[in-house]
């Protein structure tokens, strides 16, 4: 490897880690999360210019923020429009960098938690569609290229690429304020956070379509913005009770794949392999939600039975009553056709297929749960447990049929032969 080369790669690595703080920033003085990346990339552009010649600054975050700010004060220079505004903010960015002069440090001494924050929620504004909170999202926070975003969601780039500009349009015409949020609006856009954060992860954890069964960069860039928002929310006991969920399910994926990428069901896995370090920092994280008093809030129940899969050392192991009490607990905290055939699956184990299969039954004209695939497979699944296996046989198909990812497809028709032969 080059001199050259390793200083791209530190470059690289520095941008992952600094890009968030750096257009929080940069957003927090121009109020606008657009032009704050601009900013932002320009400066990554100097830097990947100036670095093989000069080396790699003593603080590089504390470099970014005054060339990207030097970038703010030339482009506002140049722009005669909104020359009152434009003048404010040039005095007070050259307040600041003439404040810092001789200390890089002072570059980030501004509140970098709260900027954080704020980017965090302007990301996932309600004023934006789902899909596009979670494009934005991993743009701004997760450091992902379009490419990258693309691929993960197996959608064509140039539509990435176009929800992340609308999305910052649609930002900057609803004129959303670059702040955390007050107040009952703090709970409901932190709702809204929270839901992004975890449909990214539960993409990674079990992807809806294409042909891997799991794609993990999703599911660290999950758990990572997790852990940001842990750090800068450590009251909320619903964030402690997301990142819980996260790292004890995460704490699986070694043993969730076999040698070729086959799925692994639960009660097969090798839980030698679960990861001892994520379930001993999500039972952490899941007491810590618990002691702030979210024990009966969505995130944290479910953690918490996640947390009853980690304990038990074999599948046989398992507290499946006591995983059945949560359930009726989040399903009454938290009622959805989903939920509910979670708790038919947990009931199914702790007192019997036939009890399950009554439950299961009961959901089968409900209309969200019309073309999902695990309904179907859930009820296969009982029928081979009540020696049904004909009828076991067709519901696997249904479920292959409508499922998008290749890989559960091809456990689904294997299931479907298994039953036959049963």
């Amino acid at each position: 490897m080059t001199a050259t080369d390793h200083i791209h790669r530190t470059i690289d690595a520095v941008w992952r880690i600094e890009a968030p703080r750096l257009i929080a920033g940069l957003a927090r003085i121009v109020r606008d999360v657009g032009l704050a990346e601009e900013l932002a990339q320009d400066a990554l552009v100097t830097a990947l210019e100036q670095w093989p010649q000069t080396g790699v600054p003593r603080n590089p975050g504390a470099w970014l923020m005054t060339t990207a700010k030097h970038r703010a004060i030339d482009q506002m220079r140049r722009h005669a429009l909104h020359r009152r505004k434009e003048d404010q903010l040039t005095r007070e960015i050259e307040d600041q960098l003439e404040q810092s002069v001789g200390d890089p440090d002072a570059m980030l001494d501004n509140p970098v938690g709260d900027d954080l924050l704020s980017l965090i929620f302007t990301a996932c504004h309600p004023v934006l569609s789902t899909e596009a909170r979670v494009a934005l999202t991993l743009r701004l926070l997760g450091g992902l290229t379009t490419v990258e975003i693309a691929r993960a969601f197996l959608v064509p780039e140039p539509t990435v690429a176009q929800r992340i500009v609308r999305a910052k349009r649609a930002l900057s015409d609803a004129r959303v304020p670059f702040e955390v949020p007050r107040g009952d609006e703090l709970s409901v856009r932190l709702a809204s956070v929270l839901e992004v954060v975890y449909l990214i992860f539960n993409e990674g954890y079990a992807a809806t379509s294409g042909r891997d069964w799991m794609r993990p960069q999703l599911c660290d860039e999950a758990m990572r913005l997790g852990r940001v928002l842990a750090g800068l929310a450590p009251a909320e006991p619903e964030v402690h009770g997301l990142v819980a969920l996260m790292e004890i399910q995460a704490s699986r994926t070694a043993a969730r794949q076999g040698p070729n990428g086959e799925p692994i069901l639960l009660n097969d896995q090798n839980r030698a392999r679960w990861d001892q370090l994520l379930i001993r920092r999500g039972l952490a994280s899941l007491q810590r939600a618990e002691q702030l008093g979210g024990g009966e809030r969505p995130y944290t129940l479910q953690a918490a039975i996640a947390a009853c899969h980690a304990r038990a050392h074999t599948a046989q192991e398992t507290d499946w009553p006591r995983i059945a009490a949560l359930y009726d607990t989040l399903a009454r905290r938290m009622p959805s056709p989903v939920v509910a055939l979670n708790r038919a699956v947990a009931h199914a184990q702790a007192f019997g297929p036939d009890v399950g299969l009554s439950l299961v039954d009961e959901l089968r004209e409900e209309p969200l749960l019309r073309h999902y695939h695990l309904l179907p497979s859930v009820r296969g699944e009982l029928l081979v447990r009540l020696g049904r296996h004909g009828e076991a046989r067709e519901e696997f198909e249904r479920a292959a049929a409508m499922t998008r990812n290749e890989r559960e497809r091809e456990l689904l028709l294997r299931r479907a032969v298994d039953s036959s032969r049963a």
